[in-house]
């Protein structure tokens, strides 16, 4: 029986942000992220420490996610998000 070797994770650049940030967009970041990483989904989630369901839905922007939740990948990969003051 042969030794399967694991499945290389191919880096994928990070997204040019036009705008204000949106989830498809932040979603695009953090795979990016973990990408350039070398996680799959799986070594990503447990590493993040949510569920692979969770990334899967934050890095594609389709169905709703905790704001904790998708904070804390961030924080894991290394991602920081910024809030810049308003003019009032």
């Amino acid at each position: 029986m042969e030794a399967t070797l694991p499945k290389t994770v191919k880096p994928i650049p990070a997204p040019v942000q036009d705008g204000p940030l949106n989830a498809e967009t932040l979603g695009k970041f953090i795979r990016a992220r973990r990408t350039q990483a070398g996680m799959g989904m799986h070594e990503a989630a447990a590493y993040c420490g949510v569920a692979v369901d969770t990334l899967s839905k934050i890095e594609t922007a389709k169905g709703d996610v905790k704001l904790s939740s998708m904070l804390t990948v961030c924080r894991m990969l290394g991602i920081n998000l910024k809030v810049e003051p308003w003019e009032e």
